[in-house]
């Protein structure tokens, strides 16, 4: 379901919004937020919802490892896009779950009328690190609004 208005997504969003995002604003085009729901000094698993306001999204990106790594996103609220490259887009609404091996170029966030969060899920593995690629244009974002 869609959420343009902050009050009414709020109820929805049970695992709550959290602070702004300011360290990855950077990789970011509009605001994300994040809501840490596990401690990454107590488990092996880091787990955060992450909140983006309609139109937000966040840059191409990889997770790298040398063995297991890559991320989950379980949509929580609201609706979103998730697109691999050179795949068709996926359209997310809560309870859509998405596997994203190690080595896939990404990408995903919000629709533009639409809040939306999901938990994302650091898969552990060997030697993971996060590569910020370029931004997804407006022109490539604005086509998948179309569909």
């Amino acid at each position: 379901m869609k959420y343009l208005f902050y009050e009414d997504f709020a109820k929805e969003n049970v695992f709550g919004k959290g602070r702004f995002n300011e360290a990855f604003a950077q990789y970011f085009i509009g605001k994300s937020f994040l809501n840490p729901l596990t401690d990454s000094k107590e488990t092996a698993v880091f787990l955060a919802n992450v909140t983006f306001e309609p139109g937000c999204r966040n840059n191409w990106h990889i997770h790298h490892a040398k063995s297991g790594g890559g991320q989950l996103l379980i949509c929580t609220a609201g609706e979103g896009w998730y697109q691999e490259e050179n795949k068709q887009p996926v359209s997310l609404v809560a309870g859509t779950v998405i596997t994203i091996p190690a080595e896939v170029k990404h990408w995903h966030g919000a629709k533009k009328d639409s809040w939306f969060s999901h938990i994302a899920v650091e898969v552990p593995g060997e030697n993971t690190s996060n590569e910020w690629c370029e931004p997804v244009s407006d022109e490539e974002y604005n086509k998948l609004e179309e569909r």
